[in-house]
């Protein structure tokens, strides 16, 4: 019988929860204040907006999320980290190991669909090609600085 690997061992993000904050994303304002459960030298090079979302502060400083209430409201969000998936993968990367793990690793495993239509209509190395699929898919540790 041939052993099944296990989701957690297809799970190997490009960028880490720190990286990701400070080369921009979600305009500066994923979070409204920093949450405690969280290491604070994650945000001392971030990008964050100081009043209201600044997409400048985005790495390709383009708008390329959804407000929260449409993830409610298609059903997206579990209770248990009620910001989304960038704050289960902050709790993930910290060790912590939940019923949402399987679900959320799916979710992250295809948007990679972006990258290939990157691949598809983009010069190897122009970033300025196609930013908002390239800010989408850093919003979910993909660095399609790479592609």
């Amino acid at each position: 019988m041939k052993e099944q690997r296990s989701i957690h061992d297809e799970f190997k993000p490009d960028l880490t929860p720190r990286e990701m904050l400070e080369l921009g994303v979600f305009c500066g304002s994923y979070f409204d204040d920093i949450p405690g459960d969280l290491p604070k030298e994650w945000f001392v090079d971030a990008k964050i907006a100081t009043i209201d979302r600044d997409c400048s502060l985005n790495y390709f400083n383009v708008d390329a999320s959804q407000p929260l209430e449409v993830w409610q409201k298609k059903g997206w969000i579990n209770p248990i980290d009620p910001k989304g998936w960038f704050q289960w993968y902050c709790r993930y990367s910290l060790g912590r190991r939940c019923d949402d793990d399987e679900r959320q690793i799916k979710r992250w495993k295809a948007i990679q669909r972006h990258a290939g239509a990157i691949v598809k209509n983009c010069q190897p190395g122009d970033l300025a090609c196609r930013p908002k699929q390239r800010q989408a898919l850093l919003h979910w540790a993909y660095d399609s600085r790479n592609i």
